[in-house]
């Protein structure tokens, strides 16, 4: 094979691999990072103690608790003040752990298992502990507080097949996404006629995969907001939407990190051996 042909040949796999680079980490992250009950917990966890989603918690809560206790007027926002003030303590963030658990192990259920009913979630044992816990604290209207087993919807089932649909399909590209990129590179590398040219495209293509990706991150932010319902508290809103992408963030600029690291070592290498080799001519 020609050196000319080879390096077409070495081209077309690495760019399909760099092409790939930013697809394969989108996928893999949202089939092993959102689809995992343990670390979708721990990645909403810190919101516990945000204060847009508490000031969302207060007045969802809060409300929640005027209307089933019927309580009078002038007594409500010291219903708010005792709820906002529960959002500060441990109990709350152990209360917003349980919850969040128990949503995703019913989404979660439903998209693996099937089934085509809506989803719903009995956040009874949540508002038990919440209940156990206000009492515990001295918190008025407490022991009022009705623990009854509610299913909350939260998947329409009209949703629900589309989600499974798109789950399957990335639990199949989080996998072989990834593994034919490094297979597409590896081989680019080996067909290649000059390898340190190769491996300088290759991670030059990883870098500039990882500022796309993270250009498609803050661009998607941006899409996911504007497009809410203007009843949706849109700084809440933002922070979920941080913490869940925080680890694909996180992953698109060790991708340029690495890249631009890669490619210019080699360069360095390149230069070095230049002078070295210019030197032993005849």
């Amino acid at each position: 094979m020609s050196s000319r042909l080879r390096n077409a040949v070495s081209a077309a796999l690495i760019a399909l691999a760099c092409l790939l680079v930013p697809f394969g980490a989108l996928a893999a992250w949202a089939s092993y990072g959102l689809a995992d009950t343990g670390r979708y917990v721990t990645a909403m966890a810190p919101l516990a103690t945000d204060p847009a989603v508490r000031e969302v918690v207060v007045e969802t809560v809060g409300d929640g608790i005027v209307a089933e206790t019927d309580a009078e007027p002038p007594l409500r926002p010291f219903v708010r003040d005792a709820v906002r003030s529960f959002t500060g303590t441990d109990a709350f963030r152990t209360a917003w752990d349980s919850g969040n658990r128990a949503v995703h192990d019913a989404v979660l259920r439903a998209v693996r298992d099937g089934g085509g009913g809506e989803v719903t979630v009995d956040l009874a044992p949540v508002a038990a502990e919440v209940k156990e816990r206000l009492a515990a604290d001295n918190v008025p209207f407490a022991s009022r507080i009705p623990v009854e087993h509610t299913e909350v919807a939260v998947l329409p089932a009209a949703e629900l097949e589309r989600l499974r649909r798109g789950f399957r399909a990335l639990e199949v590209a989080g996998f072989w996404l990834p593994v034919s990129a490094a297979v597409l590179a590896v081989g680019g590398i080996a067909v290649a006629a000059c390898r340190r040219r190769a491996v300088t495209a290759i991670a030059l293509g990883t870098a500039l995969g990882g500022a796309f990706l993270a250009l498609a991150v803050a661009l998607g932010r941006r899409l996911t907001l504007a497009d809410l319902p203007d009843d949706v508290h849109r700084p809440a809103a933002g922070a979920v939407y941080d913490a869940l992408t925080q680890t694909l963030r996180t992953v698109s600029w060790l991708l340029v990190a690495v890249g631009l690291a890669v490619a210019l070592g080699t360069w360095l290498l390149t230069r070095r051996r230049q002078p070295s080799a210019a030197g032993t001519r005849p």
